[in-house]
């Protein structure tokens, strides 16, 4: 009976250590690279060099060599990616593909990047759609993230992909937050960027301590206040709800907002449908279909972002401080985030030097816009407006600041007085005001419309 026993017993202790085992390989950190060859990995793209030196992966660039990917043979889906990562040439940048793919007849890589940069751009850890969408996440949505990469040392990179969201940390500092539902699964990459001269030639990028978990993920703790990219339409993330962001348009009715002369919703000239509000067209006469809407709520400091897409020809504007005290017949009087077609509308070429076009303080202050960042007519776009409490405003265009200034400044006022605004008392500095979309009787659509007080 005894032998029995002691038979049990060492059979339950064998079943115990095997399954702490199990589950303590599930926790852990796995190599991705065996600090001695390539084994595991193949090259694609251009014709970049990687070798393997004192532990590191080392890719050189290649003069006239497109953008080279060392990729993972493995597909991984959700996972927590850990490297670190050197860069030699300042000028050029570098970056790690998660759940990405290879488009066999264009020959190229094509998914989510997470941007090592060194230049002064400083965008590190923002996120680049490599070969498709581009820019998800550029640093000027996290502007006080860019200096967590150091030139000349290796740089912890943490990366999170679960479910629909990816995470990157540079040096623990939280970089970027993307909620994107494409690709659940995809190889890992790292790339040696494209070198058209000479004098970037034969520059180094080092990759050591990469590492991959795949079970029993716990998200790292993420700083608060970091502006979330959400490509889920109308919907929050548990974090932007605890960092105080509230959706301004539920994506299914009206609540919230209301005609600018009235204290319901119009009955006529907006639509929602799909997940959109909708301004519908009246061959561009301002104000005369369904009218503006404003929210119900006024605000004073905040954070307002709002995704928009223009038909062709279009015009509009997203206003702020908007107190509805100025009677006037056509649209209601208060700062305005230009939404143009800058194409084809007149109205673009009116004003002074460009104070009219796209993401602009109408008829005050031109944006400062890079082409790259520009979409096409039908597509959708990222705006973005931030006031602080000190007035300092700020205008962004897919995620790049395009202008600032400063409500009330003496600067402010010059420009008013040369503007049409310069009838209005005070115009701009009211101390809160509502949220306007403006019905210029053309066809624009707004969704993902949110705000976070500030």
């Amino acid at each position: 009976m005894k032998k029995e026993t002691l038979k049990l017993q060492l059979t339950l202790f064998v079943i115990v250590i095997t399954l702490s085992s199990n589950l303590f390989a599930q926790n852990k950190k796995l190599p991705l690279f065996n600090g001695k060859d390539l084994t595991g990995w193949k090259k694609l793209g251009g014709t970049a060099v990687y070798t393997v030196e004192n532990d590191a992966i080392v890719g050189t660039t290649v003069l006239g060599s497109g953008n080279t990917f060392l990729t993972t043979e493995k597909e991984y889906g959700d996972c927590i990616i850990e490297l670190d990562v050197m860069i030699e040439d300042t000028s050029n940048n570098s970056g790690v593909q998660t759940r990405s793919h290879f488009d066999a007849v264009k020959g190229r890589v094509y998914g989510r990047q997470i941007e090592i940069d060194p230049s002064a751009r400083a965008w590190s850890g923002g996120v680049y759609d490599e070969a498709r969408r581009e820019w998800l996440y550029p640093m000027d949505f996290n502007a006080a993230a860019k200096l967590a990469f150091k030139n000349g040392s290796f740089n912890h990179i943490r990366i999170e992909c679960i479910g629909n969201e990816t995470k990157t940390w540079v040096n623990n500092i939280a970089t970027s937050y993307v909620v994107d539902t494409l690709d659940a699964t995809g190889f890992i990459g790292l790339q040696v960027h494209a070198v058209n001269n000479a004098a970037h030639a034969n520059k180094r990028v080092f990759f050591k301590n990469i590492t991959i978990q795949t079970d029993n993920l716990k998200p790292a703790t993420f700083n608060k206040g970091v502006y979330v990219v959400n490509f889920t339409a109308n919907n929050l993330t548990a974090y932007e709800k605890k960092d105080g962001w509230q959706l301004l348009f539920d994506g299914t009715t009206s609540n919230g907002w209301k005609s600018a002369k009235g204290s319901a919703f119009p009955a006529k000239g907006w639509t929602i449908a799909d997940g959109c509000l909708n301004v519908l067209s009246s061959e561009g006469k301002e104000a005369t279909n369904g009218g503006d809407i404003v929210t119900d709520k006024e605000y004073a400091a905040f954070d307002l972002s709002f995704n928009f897409k223009l038909t062709s020809g279009a015009n509009s504007g997203v206003k702020y401080f908007v107190t509805l005290a100025e009677k006037t017949t056509g649209s209601a009087i208060g700062l305005e985030y230009q939404v143009l077609d800058d194409t084809l509308h007149p109205d673009a070429k009116l004003g002074r030097n460009g104070n009219r076009t796209l993401a602009s303080l109408y008829d005050l202050i031109t944006a400062n816009k890079q082409k790259r960042f520009l979409r096409k007519i039908g597509e959708w776009n990222i705006g973005r407006v931030i006031v602080y409490p000190d007035n300092r405003v700020e205008h962004y265009l897919n995620g790049v600041k395009v202008l600032s200034y400063v409500r009330g400044s003496e600067e402010f006022k010059q420009l008013v007085a040369i503007s049409k605004y310069h009838v209005w008392p005070n115009f701009g500095e009211a101390k809160q005001g509502h949220i306007l979309l403006q019905d210029h009787g053309d066809a624009v659509s707004f969704k993902s419309i949110k705000i976070k007080a500030l």
